[in-house]
This record gives C-alpha cells, structure tokens and sequence, in this order.
C-alpha cells in the first residue's frame, strides 16, 4: 500500500524505534512507515490501518511492537481472534502485563465473559498500573453485562476511582460506564447524575455523555438538513408557483 512520502518513520514513538533498531536499516525504515500509518488510521480508518499492520508484521513480525500494533488493528476492526493471538505474542515477547486488560475485552468479544472474568481475577492485574487496573474494572463490568448480571456490574464499576474528585485519563470513561449501568438498572435519575459527572470530566470528549444527558432530559435533535424538511419547502414553492400561474391566468382573462 502508498504511504505518503511526508511520512518518514521518525514519528514513531522512541521506544518504538529502539525496538526496530535491532533490524537492517532499510526494513527498520519501512516497518516503522507502515507503523505510523497504523497509528495515523486506527481511530477513522481502522480497515487500512489493518492493512498496513499487516505488511508490518510481514516485514518483522518478532518484533514485538509490531505484534501489539497488529493486535489493536485487529482489535479495531473487531478481528478479535486474530487480535488475541497477536496480543499473546507481544506478551510472551515482552513479559509485561500491560496487554491483560485489553485481552481480556478479546475473550468478551468472542462471546466468553466468562473467561473475562477469569482473568480479572488473576494475578497479573495486582501487577498493572493504576490505569491499566480501571481498564480490567470496565472490562470485567462490561462481562458482567454480557451475563445478565446488572446489579454486579454496578457493584464492579463502584471503586475509589469513580468516587474519587480527581480528573485522569480514565475518569469520564469510568463514570460514564457506571451511569449507562445504572440506567440499564431503571435507575434513571442516578443515571443522569452520574452521566454530568462523566461530562464534567470528559474535556476531550471521548464519550457521548452530553447526548446521553440531553436523551434522559427529553431533549431533541433536529437535523436542519432533513431530506423531509427539504421536500416540504420544494412542496411549498411549487404550490406557491401554481397559485402564481392562476393569478396570471385569471388577470389575462379578466
């Protein structure tokens, strides 16, 4: 696949580059293209960031930087399977922990909360950081879900972090998955206050906590595009055109 010539693998994240370093230094060059790439297209092209993962892990798939970014491209385009394998790689190459969480929203997406679950209980979550630790909550939370075990769900997700007043990365995702609990729960108003949380800290507004919130308030959205609006106005001009013609008819006769 063309990869844009401004687009030179420098971009590449260091730790990345030290990674690739181990390899000739024209192939290190063209994995670390196709990287940037995935990088680049993962949020709104998924689909072509799969494919450029995939000439990555064609040129240099021992790498493990290579193998984690083809797991989340595969991740990305609900390749969960593929997206397990290449995680399991990268962990047996790495021996870190960082990848559980997401792993564990792979066995989710294969229909096994079950094992999700499982894992959440394993050792290796004492082992992740803070964050990594909220991740492996939503999971699990999420798995919980998928049983048909609301009030756990909500008894998952109830932590120091989500009552804590402090702002991080995970705050608005955290407090956003409780108020959606809830609400699936009938616990309407709970909800909603929980949703303006999740909005009050979503600065980069990574959920849709504002449009949950407008739904709960009975608000609606109109779109001043609508084909239906533009069909009424032609409907109205038209009519407006033919009682303009009977007028000149009737004037010409009278």
């Amino acid at each position: 696949m063309p990869i844009p010539p401004e687009v030179t693998g420098e971009e590449i994240d260091p730790d990345v580059r030290q990674e690739l370093m181990s390899l000739p230094k024209g192939l290190a060059e063209d994995v670390a293209r196709n990287l940037v790439m995935v990088a680049q297209l993962i949020d709104d092209e998924p689909e072509k960031a799969y494919e450029y993962s995939r000439i990555a892990l064609r040129l240099a798939s021992r790498v493990a930087a290579v193998r984690e970014a083809a797991g989340f491209a595969a991740y990305a385009t609900q390749k969960y399977s593929e997206a397990l394998a290449e995680f399991r790689a990268a962990r047996r190459m790495t021996g870190s922990v960082e990848l559980w969480p997401v792993m564990a929203d792979c066995e989710r997406g294969l229909g096994r909360p079950e094992r999700a679950l499982a894992m959440a209980g394993e050792p290796e979550v004492q082992k992740l950081d803070k964050a990594g630790q909220v991740e492996m909550r939503l999971v699990a939370a999420g798995a919980r879900r998928d049983m048909g075990q609301l009030d756990a769900a909500i008894v998952t997700l109830q932590s120091p972090e989500l009552a804590s007043s402090a702002n991080h990365p995970w705050t608005a995702r955290l407090r956003y998955a409780y108020a959606d609990a809830l609400l699936a729960a009938g616990r309407e108003q709970e909800a909603r206050e929980w949703f303006a949380k999740a909005l009050e800290a979503d600065k980069d507004g990574s959920t849709d906590a504002s449009d949950r919130l407008a739904e709960l308030d009975g608000v609606e959205f109109v779109d001043a595009f609508d084909d239906s609006d533009d069909e009424d106005v032609q409907e109205d001009a038209q009519g407006e055109e033919t009682e303009g013609a009977e007028g000149t008819e009737d004037d010409s006769k009278s």
